[in-house]
């Protein structure tokens, strides 16, 4: 705790620098610096602060759900998903629980440092300003986790959030949802202080014709707190400093299969933005998980993973000298060590027969550097990467119950350098037409879980592999965009991406399986995305088209589509805004036949769902709000494992009040 007191005094808005009396003040923005002028070479999807305000189930996950062909590992949102599975992929390149996308918020890494996964209840959507997804490998600041793209997040400022804000909301099952946010402004600086609770009785994930008397809904609790303050130092310095917490506890379709996850953050970012930029970052996570699995024939425990402490800390320094016009040029390093060991009881039959320990640590040092320049109406870019990466402290150790040692096996250390880039090009061919093209490449290293954690979701058993070797990734992309009038976006890209040594989990047998490296995964497609605006009327919306295959010869998947992967996604949002205040608006998403395994046995129906959201002021700061999930009642299965079947939310009716505060 003091070492907290200490960072929160850090983080709270100093007094500006002594100025001349008639000096007009300097206003920090808490934002990061400005892309590279050719970022534009890269698909990029932007999702601003209003729309992530209006997805249907008020979810950060929703709000990513605009961008076709991003996906989480199963279909299933946060409420009812194991949260050690909530990892985000683009392009087709396989479902997997640990995150092949990069995920960020204010520069900070959010990826679990013992799973990978993003823990989506720590995400409160009303503190995001703006996120924007960038498709394919990037060689950039924690570049080694950006095999299949990046999802960038930037905190709200009081600009964008007002001083206050808060909504409650009930739906026609019971659950609740309480947000609340204040950001002020103090001095030259200023402060956010924000909260999120969602709890309730849940549905029904297991289908009514696979229910026994175990059965249970999938009952949830999370909360999130987060303090953020921005300081400013010097004219064109300032300070970002955040402290966060969050819970989430949930209950996954047998009663008493209780799952929970929680952790603290902090960060401190220093920004400048003199003729010598410079980003400077150092942050510390903590992480717990525990998981209570039940058999789905005796309804007795199986496993209890009652502790999984890990740790994240990092950081980089990034510097950008002037270079002369036209050109701009980033120099970094940046560095993340992950530690992670789960304590696990064994049951036979219900009793309690061993103890299990397995876990170890990864560390990835990374230098980087990007060069733009602007010639006339071409934009080019290239950077590199290099990344040092260590495994190390691998074991997976048994214990009897007396204490006494079963088993206990160390894995030795292993490292070496990996070296990615990115490069890019954009020619505006047209007052209303860019030209662009870009080719990647990427790495990321297998997770501890990956390495080191055997599960069990019944009947079907995955091993752990300590074998496990480094995904890395080659790809190239071209595309154009089309804005012929200033309320009107056509984005099309075609890409061809390639996985080598993928890491999914492979069938052995109808209750076994094992993560393993494919030795190929290879995916080519089209992506679309359009924006219109008229008047009060507004559109968006995204497809993504994309075969993909693994690539094994001699195996029995070779040539079969991942898991978990559709070859079809599109959605769709219309909105109307009559007058200031009032926005209704509906959305529509599709997602094509996916398969739960390797084999391509066990099939996930295509689904197509229907959302809306509207809100209309009431009297002063008040609305109302009403919000709309899966209006149809469309059944969306989300695992089909062994015979047994999970599915998605049912229909679902929101209502509330929201309150704002200019």
């Amino acid at each position: 705790m003091p070492a907290f007191l200490l960072f929160a005094a850090a983080a709270l808005p100093a007094a500006a620098p002594d100025q001349p009396a008639d000096a007009a003040p300097i206003v920090v923005t808490g934002q990061p610096l400005r892309d590279l002028p050719t970022a534009s070479a890269y698909d990029v999807s932007t999702i601003d602060r209003a729309r992530i305000d209006q997805v249907p189930s008020g979810r950060i996950e929703d709000a990513l759900g605009d961008v076709a062909g991003l996906q989480l590992f199963r279909r299933s949102d946060s409420r009812s998903a194991n949260p050690s599975a909530d990892g985000f992929t683009l392009r087709a390149l396989g479902g997997n629980a640990a995150s092949r996308t990069l995920v960020l918020t204010d520069g900070v890494p959010q990826a679990d440092p013992f799973f990978g996964s993003i823990p989506l209840t720590a995400l409160n959507p009303g503190d995001i300003g703006t996120i924007r997804v960038i498709h394919g490998g990037g060689s950039g600041a924690f570049g080694a986790g950006a095999v299949a793209g990046t999802i960038d997040m930037t905190s709200a400022g009081p600009d964008e959030r007002g001083l206050a804000d808060g909504t409650a909301m009930v739906d026609d099952r019971g659950d609740t949802s309480v947000t609340a946010g204040i950001a002020p402004r103090l001095g030259n600086g200023f402060a956010v202080v924000s909260g999120q609770w969602d709890r309730g009785p849940g549905f029904w994930t297991t289908p009514l014709g696979q229910r026994v008397s175990a059965s249970a809904r999938a009952r949830y609790e999370s909360w999130s707190l987060a303090t953020r303050a921005v300081a400013q130092l010097a004219p064109d310095v300032e300070l970002q400093g955040r402290i966060a917490a969050f819970g989430d506890a949930q209950t996954l379709r047998f009663a008493g299969a209780n799952t929970g996850i929680s952790g603290e953050d902090a960060s401190l970012r220093l920004i400048g933005r003199g003729a010598w930029q410079f980003d400077a970052l150092v942050y510390g996570q903590l992480r717990n998980f525990n998981s209570l699995t039940l058999s789905s024939s005796t309804y007795l425990p199986v496993d209890n993973q009652r502790d999984t402490p890990s740790s994240g800390v990092g950081g980089k320094i990034e510097v950008r000298p002037p270079v002369g016009h036209g050109q701009a040029l980033r120099l970094g390093v940046d560095a993340r060590e992950v530690t992670g060991y789960e304590d696990e009881d064994l049951y036979t039959r219900g009793a309690l027969a061993s103890h299990r320990r397995e876990g170890g640590t990864n560390d990835d040092i990374g230098l980087y550097g990007e060069h733009a320049a602007t010639l006339g109406p071409v934009q080019l870019t290239a950077g590199a990467r290099a990344d040092r990466w260590v495994i190390r402290g691998g074991e997976i150790a048994t214990t009897a119950l007396s204490g006494a040692t079963l088993t206990d096996t160390a894995y030795p250390t292993r490292a070496g350098w990996t070296g990615s880039f990115r490069a890019g090009a954009l020619v505006r061919a047209a007052a209303t037409i860019d030209l662009r093209a870009s080719a990647y490449s990427g790495m990321r290293q297998p997770t501890l879980n990956e390495l080191y954690r055997a599960f069990t979701v019944f009947p079907v058993t995955t091993q752990a592999n300590p074998a496990l070797t480094n995904e890395t990734l080659r790809g190239i992309e071209a595309g154009f965009d089309w804005h012929p009038a200033r309320a009107f976006k056509l984005s099309l890209t075609a890409f061809d991406n390639k996985v080598d040594n993928a890491i999914a989990n492979i069938t052995l047998t109808p209750t076994t399986q094992i993560r393993q490296n494919v030795p190929a995964i290879h995916a080519n497609g089209t992506e679309a995305a359009a924006d219109a605006h008229w008047h009060t009327l507004a559109f968006s919306g995204s497809l993504a088209w994309t075969i993909a295959r693994m690539e094994a010869p001699g195996q029995a998947y070779d040539g079969l589509r991942p898991p978990q992967t559709p070859r079809l996604s599109a959605s769709a949002n219309l909105t109307w805004t009559p007058r200031s205040g009032t926005t209704l608006g509906v959305t529509v998403r599709h997602v094509g036949v996916a398969f739960e395994d390797s084999l391509a046995t066990a099939a996930l129906p295509a689904a197509t769902t229907l959302g809306a959201f509207a809100t209309a002021p009431i009297a002063g700061p008040f609305s109302a709000v009403l919000r709309g999930e899966n209006l149809t009642n469309v059944t969306v299965v989300t695992r089909n494992s062994g015979g047994t079947v999970d599915i998605g939310p049912p229909r679902t009716v929101w209502a509330g009040v929201r309150v704002a505060l200019r």
